[in-house]
């Protein structure tokens, strides 16, 4: 029997041929097995802790659906017909192919080898969720991870990613989320030459007489400019004539003098320590909260994930 059928019993269903529905539950087969190796329906009810009435309702049923006789039956013994021969001699290498596939399974229960896939926006992935990474695997070296930098709002489970790293507000209600850093601090920056020709903003007011380089997400949605100052909150939908899909692109088009960019400030490092950007509205702390590590609330974790989550907890994020 083929590696495929076997994992068809895993999955709680045995096809046996093609054909009209002959689709036979892996109970059933089992029940049949345990009958046939002790020739016997008390002794099999008493191994499978059923009545012996229900095993022969079981059988009964399971004759049917494959419309074959597989016992014989008397008031002292029981035999198997040629078909249930054959049966339970097909059967047993398959039981044994299931034995050992769960027996695999230990490995992933009781070690944390295994891979770690993780959805994060660009910057997170790249300043906090890759160092954090890094330092987690010289601790776990059977481990590996996988990040994917993607901005979209993307559902973690359908795509086949064991957490996801989003912000407070963007969060389902339905995941357990756990701070992975600090607040992250923007920026907002633009050329000195372009300063020069259009003047400073003095309040995130005035960006609406300035060229906003605006980013769009994968969704389609433009990102908020969001601001804090005094306890007050601010968020913008920026207009501007350039649009770009990713922070990178936004800094680098503000150093060429295309106008206002509004970036982590880890991306506009570089361009302020070489004076080709300028930060402007700093007194109005530019930011967009603080990144969660997120995962299903109703989902098994992964021996994996759980130290990676515990990993985590200890950084006194």
């Amino acid at each position: 029997m083929s590696a495929v059928a076997a994992s068809c019993c895993i999955m709680g269903r045995f096809q046996l041929w093609q054909g009209p529905m002959r689709k036979i539950a892996l109970p059933d087969l089992e029940a049949f097995a345990c009958v046939a190796q002790h020739r016997s329906f008390r002794r099999a009810a008493l191994e499978r802790q059923v009545s012996t009435s229900l095993l022969s309702q079981t059988m009964r049923r399971l004759e049917s659906q494959l419309g074959l006789p597989l016992l014989r039956r008397t008031t002292r013994s029981v035999a198997l017909t040629e078909a249930g021969e054959y049966l339970l001699a097909s059967l047993g290498p398959v039981f044994e192919q299931v034995d050992e596939a769960l027996d695999g399974l230990n490995r992933f229960r009781d070690t944390s080898a295994g891979t770690i896939r993780i959805n994060a926006p660009g910057p997170v992935a790249q300043y906090l969720l890759a160092p954090l990474a890094a330092r987690f695997l010289q601790l776990h070296p059977d481990v590996h991870i996988e990040i994917a930098s993607d901005a979209a709002l993307t559902d973690i489970v359908s795509e086949g990613f064991d957490a996801g790293v989003r912000f407070d507000e963007e969060l389902a209600q339905d995941m357990v989320a756990l701070p992975l850093g600090p607040d992250q601090r923007y920026c907002v920056v633009a050329a000195p030459d372009y300063l020069a020709r259009q003047g400073v903003p003095a309040t995130p007011q005035d960006l609406a007489r300035h060229a906003c380089i605006r980013q769009r997400f994968p969704g389609g949605t433009i990102f908020a400019w969001c601001f804090r100052k005094n306890g007050e909150a601010l968020k913008l939908k920026p207009q501007g004539a350039l649009t770009v899909t990713d922070a990178l692109a936004a800094t680098m088009a503000a150093s060429g003098g295309a106008g206002v960019a509004y970036v982590p400030a880890d991306y506009a490092r570089a361009g302020l320590a070489s004076g080709s950007l300028v930060s402007v509205l700093d007194d109005w702390e530019p930011g967009i909260g603080r990144p969660f590590l997120y995962y299903p609330r109703q989902r098994q974790t992964t021996l994996a994930l759980r130290r990676f989550i515990d990993f985590v907890k200890a950084q006194d994020c």
